[in-house]
């Protein structure tokens, strides 16, 4: 059977808005045709729509693209500041497999560990836990809250110093909820396999967001 090309699969996205079913499969397969060579700019039409679960989809794209999604980085600003939850939670996804070292950009994404969402709080706290060391190096240096910008000025060096590992733990059980979890962030990018001592305490955490954090981190390590 002929596959739909790409200009089809916009289309149908476009034009079936309120039809999930429909929506979702259209979508998987117009993401197939962008990694066969359509045009990521064309996305723009989903990003812009005024229709929020178009614009969810263009962002869930968005966030599957991964450095195919460069062309479209100057969309990412205004979905970080998205009213949609969704969007928001996308497109952090977003900057964090695009993997570019956008001080700016990097620096936005980090700024919604204080999101009113906890979803997409527990998407920075990935950001945090996974993104390259040169990333958050990028987005620390265009941070302007003075608090977020120590705090992930800490999470880098974590990666070049020698840790105390009791520097962690005092931050995990310290009353600030920033502060709780980029230490929830630091227990991850200092756990392996081998050694899950900082996770196994996050895990006991009385905050149930660094709690639930924690015990996912050390499935993902089993």
């Amino acid at each position: 059977m002929q596959t739909q090309t790409g200009d089809d699969l916009m289309a149908r996205v476009l034009a079936h808005a309120n039809d999930d079913d429909v929506l979702g499969s259209a979508a998987n397969d117009l993401l197939e045709e962008v990694f066969a060579g359509y045009p990521v700019d064309n996305l723009r039409r989903l990003l812009r729509s005024d229709h929020e679960k178009i614009v969810r989809t263009g962002a869930w794209l968005l966030s599957e693209l991964g450095e195919l999604a460069a062309p479209l980085a100057d969309e990412l600003p205004a979905l970080l500041a998205s009213p949609l939850r969704q969007v928001r939670f996308f497109a952090v996804e977003a900057v964090l497999n695009a993997g570019d070292a956008d001080g700016p950009l990097a620096a936005r994404a980090l700024a919604l560990v204080r999101d009113g969402d906890d979803a997409v709080r527990w998407k920075v706290l990935s950001f945090l836990s996974a993104a390259e060391t040169e990333q958050l190096a990028a987005g620390a240096e265009a941070l302007e809250d003075a608090e977020l910008k120590g705090l992930t000025e800490w999470l880098v060096r974590l990666d070049s110093e020698e840790v105390d590992p009791r520097e962690v733990v005092a931050r995990l059980e310290g009353g600030d909820r920033t502060a709780r979890m980029f230490a929830a962030a630091a227990a991850a990018r200092l756990s392996d396999e081998d050694d899950t001592n900082l996770l196994a305490h996050a895990a006991t955490a009385e905050d149930e967001e660094i709690r639930s954090f924690a015990l996912e981190q050390l499935d993902d390590l089993q």
